[in-house]
């Protein structure tokens, strides 16, 4: 299991490569049968004026480890996916460290899959709250 799961990491930590995740420095760090974790560095980048993580960085952490999370759990052979709709609460601040994203998914449809993500400090502390709703197209 531990060969597959890092092979499964590889693969989505390499298609951050020039894109958003990259900026952002989002990593993928580990993966189970319904679930996907993702890291970002709290740093000045990702900060609010006033030296706290931003809402919208938050948002894109969520977003991008529940999408990745469905890229992983079909069949992309055939379908690729986007997000329909995403929602996040914040409640609670961090200026600096790391914030773990951890989406679970709630709803593994053909067309639609719904996403619950939690985004925590170090000490598992809740900083946010989202819920992703992706969708499956074909690509034929």
């Amino acid at each position: 299991m531990n060969e597959y799961k890092e092979k499964i990491l590889k693969i989505c930590n390499e298609s951050n490569k020039a894109t958003l995740m990259e900026t952002l420095n989002i990593e993928y760090i580990d993966v189970g049968e319904n679930y996907l974790v993702a890291k970002m560095p709290v740093t000045p980048q990702v900060h609010q004026p006033d030296g706290v993580l931003h809402g919208g960085a938050t948002v894109a952490l969520a977003e991008s480890v529940g999408s990745m999370a469905s890229h992983i759990f079909l069949d992309t052979k055939e379908f690729f996916v986007r997000g329909l709709e995403i929602s996040g609460n914040h409640v609670k601040s961090i200026r600096e460290g790391d914030v773990y994203a951890r989406a679970e998914v709630v709803h593994k449809g053909r067309t639609t899959q719904i996403w619950d993500i939690k985004v925590t400090d170090k000490d598992g502390n809740l900083i946010s709250i989202c819920k992703l709703t992706t969708i499956a197209l074909s690509k034929k």
